[in-house]
C-alpha cells in the first residue's frame, strides 16, 4: 500500500548537505570549498573557523549540517568522518544597474551559488 521508498542517492558510509542560494560568486566559494576537500571533518571545521572569507561562515554551517545528518540520519561515527566531496555551482544571478556617463547604463551582476557537502566515514578506528 503506498509508495516505494526513494533509494539513497549516496552510498551507506557517507552523508551530505547541500546549501542554496548563497550570496557569492561560484569562483570564491570555489576557493572555500578547496580549503576543506579531503580533511578530516574536525580539522576543515577549524579552518572554516579561522578563515577570513565572508562565506567560510556559511560553508562552516552547511558542513554541520552534514555531520549531523551522518549522525542522526545515518548512524555513521563522526570521529572517522572526512570530507569526502565538496562542490559548488551556480544558482540566479540578480540584475542591477547603475547610470554611467552620456546616457549609458552599467550592469551590476549580483552571483548566488549553492554547495554541496559529502562527508564519508573511513575505516580506521581510534
Amino acid at each position: 500500500m503506498g509508495k516505494d521508498k526513494n533509494p539513497r542517492r549516496v552510498a551507506e558510509n557517507e552523508a551530505m548537505a547541500i546549501s542554496r542560494m548563497l550570496r557569492t560568486s561560484p569562483q570564491k566559494l570555489n576557493l572555500v570549498a578547496g580549503l576543506i576537500r579531503g580533511k578530516k571533518v574536525e580539522k576543515a571545521l577549524a579552518d572554516l573557523t579561522f578563515s577570513k572569507r565572508r562565506i567560510a561562515g556559511d560553508v562552516k554551517k552547511c558542513l554541520q549540517s552534514a555531520i549531523a545528518n551522518a549522525e542522526n540520519n545515518h548512524s555513521l561515527d563522526v570521529d572517522n568522518l572526512i570530507v569526502a566531496e565538496a562542490w559548488c555551482g551556480k544558482n540566479l544571478v540578480m540584475k542591477r544597474g547603475r547610470p554611467r556617463a552620456r546616457g549609458r547604463f552599467g550592469k551590476i551582476m549580483k552571483p548566488f551559488s549553492e554547495i554541496t557537502i559529502l562527508v564519508r566515514q573511513t575505516g580506521e578506528s581510534a
